[in-house]
């Protein structure tokens, strides 16, 4: 452990080489990752869209989220327990989690995967992918994941949990108290803050004495690693190493992915920044840079780029259809899987 207790590096993109390969991703699986950023972004605006419309309650836009979710996603064992939080829509599809069962989430629906209908949008979570169930209290799963951690450290099994927040988050006690358990018992967990430099419209530096979430891990004798969130190779590297170290007994890790919120905070609450700041925020979304690489390699041309948009755009398509016809939550099931047995004396109606 004391060799890793360097902590902060940073994490920079070698120029001219087909990167991906080094790194173990093949061209499709390079491609796929792209496919994935373009259609969890087009369901993110679409969600927007019908939040504003008043046909789903809430909408928590991902933009600008994509790569570093997807490519963190793509690092890990899909036995590993992945704790996510209410922008994590990209890292849910990447999982596995399927564009009609996203929107059954959305549209509150009976069959939604991870209610049944029974909680707003954004508490991504499936049993049968091991998204575990999480609270819209920021950062609360930190310490449920290092709890999984614990187990599995005790059960001696080789998988390594996963919580994903915001730099919100990384603000609240949750946050210590989980990292520094993790780090007194040197346990397989890594945890993946997602700073997109505001927490519904409090700037970073207002919310912190260091100028990274990756610098706090010296404190806890941990491995920090703050990586460029719009460079989706980088990410996955990042995240690779991480987790194999963890898996080995190596102990936890804090990663600090730095990436851009392109619009607002969810469909309730407004954008407060500044058109200047909206401007710079847009010259680092991730899709159109992730382009340009598979561009330069021959990977990606005007014909497939079209192909892969008309692709993701069907998919939206027909999840939003087949959630907005599904049927809604039963009035007698309000009480399963919330309490072991109806309060006597208590009914619906009542």
């Amino acid at each position: 452990m004391k060799e890793r207790q360097t902590a902060v590096a940073e994490a920079k993109q070698p120029v001219g080489r087909r990167v991906h390969r080094e790194f173990g991703l093949g061209d499709a699986e390079a491609l796929d990752l792209y496919y994935g950023m373009l259609v969890t972004r087009k369901i993110s605006q679409a969600a927007l869209k019908l939040a504003f419309q008043g046909s789903i309650d809430v909408s928590i836009p991902s933009d600008g989220h994509e790569a570093a979710q997807i490519a963190s996603m793509r690092a890990l064992r899909p036995t590993d327990p992945v704790y996510l939080f209410y922008r994590s829509l990209p890292a849910a599809y990447a999982r596995g989690m399927t564009t009609r069962e996203i929107f059954l989430d959305y549209f509150g629906r009976r069959d939604g995967p991870s209610s049944g209908g029974k909680n707003l949008a954004g508490h991504w979570a499936k049993r049968e992918l091991n998204l575990m169930s999480v609270s819209g209290s920021v950062a609360t799963q930190i310490p449920h994941a290092v709890g999984s951690a614990l187990a599995a450290k005790l059960r001696g099994d080789d998988s390594v949990s996963v919580a994903y927040f915001g730099d919100g988050g990384s603000s609240k006690s949750d946050f210590h108290e989980g990292l520094n358990f993790a780090a007194v018992h040197q346990l397989p967990v890594v945890l993946f803050c997602e700073n997109n430099g505001v927490a519904i419209s409090v700037p970073f530096e207002k919310q912190s004495g260091v100028a990274r979430v990756a610098d706090r891990a010296v404190g806890y004798a941990v491995v920090g690693i703050s990586v460029d969130g719009a460079d989706p190779l980088q990410v996955y590297r990042v995240m690779r190493e991480a987790v194999e170290a963890a898996r080995a007994g190596q102990g936890p890790a804090l990663i600090e992915a730095r990436v851009t919120r392109l619009g607002q905070h969810t469909s309730q609450v407004g954008e407060s920044r500044e058109p200047r700041e909206m401007a710079a925020a847009r010259r680092h979304d991730p899709i159109p840079r992730f382009g340009r690489y598979l561009r330069h390699h021959g990977l990606l041309d005007d014909t497939l780029q079209a192909e892969l948009e008309a692709r993701a755009q069907c998919e939206v398509d027909d999840g939003i259809d087949f959630a907005s016809h599904a049927p809604p939550p039963a009035v007698d099931r309000a009480f399963a899987d919330v309490y072991a047995a109806p309060t006597p004396g208590r009914s619906l109606s009542g």
